[in-house]
């Protein structure tokens, strides 16, 4: 009977101690495992994913909006100058006033010239209708005189051949017949003078056209104080003030035409095999952050500027906007790459991105391991992998500060 009791007693103790020893054994189990993944499973480290995704490739480099051209404006004379009428960023139309240059003098010679004129138009008029018809008239009588001098003499001669006359008579028949003559030839040369194609009618209509071409002189000089807009445009420069004395030849505004719109940039020599003639660019002025207009590349330059190791870029604006002015000073964003599904890591995932040979780090076999890339088109903030990478594949950044060969894992 005792012995049947201390059976059952051992029975009832193993089977207390069966579950606590059961837990305690699992318990070590786990924290073995734990410890063996802690200590030979690596360090956790952050990653990036290779994704697929659109992706456009920019040129970023700055200028300035130019109206290319330009009219330098100054004074064909010397003067004071009488009022200035635009300021410094006016819009002006072709032909509007820009400044007048004092014409008192000019305006005096200008009349005097006209006075001149008149006297000599008076002249021809008066050829036409007083001298011509008067020595016209002076010619028909001198030779009708000459006509009846020459009949006298005739009749004279006769007479003193009969012997009614002596010599001395004749004589005197004969000197008025000369100055008949003369008379005529006067007359005649008077009357041929007074003619459209007379002598005095050609010195007089010589001194019409002197008189014109005087006053015309003088009106142009005049003309010359008041100094115009060739072109509608905006005034970029202004270099002069009423009072000011003006010499021949000074500039005294430039104005910048109205006409076709460019942007000129200076870009950075290495990206020169990036960019094409028809590539769009994205233009935001400095003055107007939030206003983005289109531009086109339709010059590269031959030649990269030694000093500067910079190529000049020339862009068209087809539609500028109103708020863009000559030499305003802006950005570009020239697209020159892009893909509708390119594989992409965040730039700052690759390593030596900009040498010859980029590459990642990338975990295989819990290590973290150097694999070459091949980049392509480079976006703000995402670069293309053309090769060494799959997509959903991870990536070791820099930032992880992990050394090639190091056992990691993927944090989380």
């Amino acid at each position: 009977m005792a012995y049947h009791r201390a059976i059952a007693i051992s029975v009832d103790i193993v089977n207390f101690l069966r579950p606590r020893t059961l837990l305690l054994i699992a318990v070590i189990l786990a924290v073995t495992v734990f410890a063996t993944r802690f200590l030979f499973a690596g360090k956790p480290v952050p990653t990036v994913t290779a994704t697929s995704q659109a992706l456009t490739e920019t040129v970023i480099s700055s200028g300035r909006a130019i109206t290319p051209d330009r009219i330098e404006l100054g004074s064909e004379l010397v003067g004071s100058v009488a009022r200035v009428s635009v300021e410094e960023g006016d819009r002006v139309r072709a032909g509007q006033v820009l400044a007048e240059l004092d014409g008192s003098e000019l305006r005096a010679t200008a009349d005097q010239a006209g006075s001149s004129l008149r006297e000599a138009e008076a002249r021809l008029e008066q050829l036409s209708q007083v001298s011509r018809p008067v020595a016209d008239q002076a010619l028909l009588q001198a030779e009708a005189n000459l006509a009846l001098a020459n009949s006298e003499h005739e009749r004279i001669r006769k007479l003193a051949e009969a012997g009614f006359y002596n010599q001395s008579r004749l004589d005197e028949a004969r000197r008025a017949q000369d100055a008949a003559r003369a008379a005529r030839d006067s007359a005649l040369a008077q009357a041929k003078g007074n003619r459209p194609d007379g002598v005095e009618n050609r010195l007089a209509e010589a001194r019409r056209e002197q008189a014109r071409a005087s006053l015309a002189l003088a009106r142009a000089r005049l003309d010359n104080t008041v100094i115009r807009a060739p072109a509608a445009g905006i005034v970029v420069r202004k270099l002069v003030e009423a009072g000011d004395v003006v010499t021949q030849g000074k500039k005294l505004f430039e104005l910048a035409a109205d006409g076709e719109t460019q942007v000129v940039l200076q870009i950075d020599e290495k990206n020169l095999g990036r960019l094409a003639l028809g590539q769009v660019a994205d233009i935001v002025a400095d003055a107007y952050p939030g206003k983005a207009f289109r531009a086109e590349i339709f010059y590269i330059a031959g030649a990269v500027d030694a000093q500067k190791g910079s190529v000049e870029v020339k862009l068209r604006v087809a539609e500028p906007p109103a708020f863009v002015k000559p030499d305003m000073t802006v950005s570009a964003e020239i697209r020159v790459g892009a893909k509708v599904n390119a594989l992409t890591l965040p730039s700052d995932a690759v390593r030596d991105a900009s040498g010859a040979q980029p590459w990642v780090l990338v975990i295989a076999d819990g290590r973290a391991v150097r694999r070459p890339v091949k980049l392509g088109l480079r976006g703000t903030g995402r670069v293309e992998v053309l090769e060494g990478l799959r997509a959903g594949e991870a990536v070791i950044p820099p930032s992880a500060n992990v050394a090639e060969g190091k056992k990691v894992r993927t944090a989380g």
